[in-house]
């Protein structure tokens, strides 16, 4: 069985995010989407509400987990027996940070392998900063993310 994780901190989870995690999932026996659990940054979203909103917009999806994690990926990959990334790329400009940690992470466990995926064309400019920015002032996001996910954002931003 060909176990992939799709990291992120997902804050919160946009149909771009969606886009890769279905698409993984149509390549690889089984993907966990595993939330960053990153003591640095000041999340909107708590880590367990994160994930709760991940299973819900991925419940129909068979081969698809939800976990959480902290500390170094190529660890928590170790635990899960897996040994491929998946990553999302929207522009070039994220490939050279995303290669960046590719690299790293091939140091640290020369098992894991790397697997970019380009996001739908329809997806290129989303980001979970962009779609928070615009339901902080009341903007439409219908098209951005899942009903259940901005239905949280208003709640965050009520």
């Amino acid at each position: 069985m060909i176990v992939a994780v799709y990291p992120g901190s997902f804050d919160p989870v946009t149909y771009g995010h969606l886009d890769i995690i279905q698409r993984g999932a149509n390549v690889f026996d089984k993907v966990i989407v595993a939330v960053l659990e990153n003591p640095s940054k000041s999340p909107l979203f708590t880590v367990q509400e994160r994930m709760q909103l991940l299973r819900k917009v991925t419940e129909e999806i068979a081969n698809v987990e939800v976990d959480s994690f902290s500390g170094l990926l190529v660890d928590y990959m170790r635990l899960k027996s897996a040994r491929s990334i998946i990553k999302g790329l929207r522009a070039v400009s994220d490939f050279e940070y995303e290669l960046q940690m590719a690299s790293m992470n091939r140091k640290l466990n020369d098992e894991v392998e790397t697997f970019f995926m380009m996001t739908n064309n329809k997806y290129s400019f989303l980001s979970s900063s962009i779609v928070k920015e615009v339901a902080k002032y009341g903007g439409a996001i219908n098209e951005l993310v899942p009903y259940e996910v901005g239905a949280a954002l208003q709640k965050k931003y009520a």
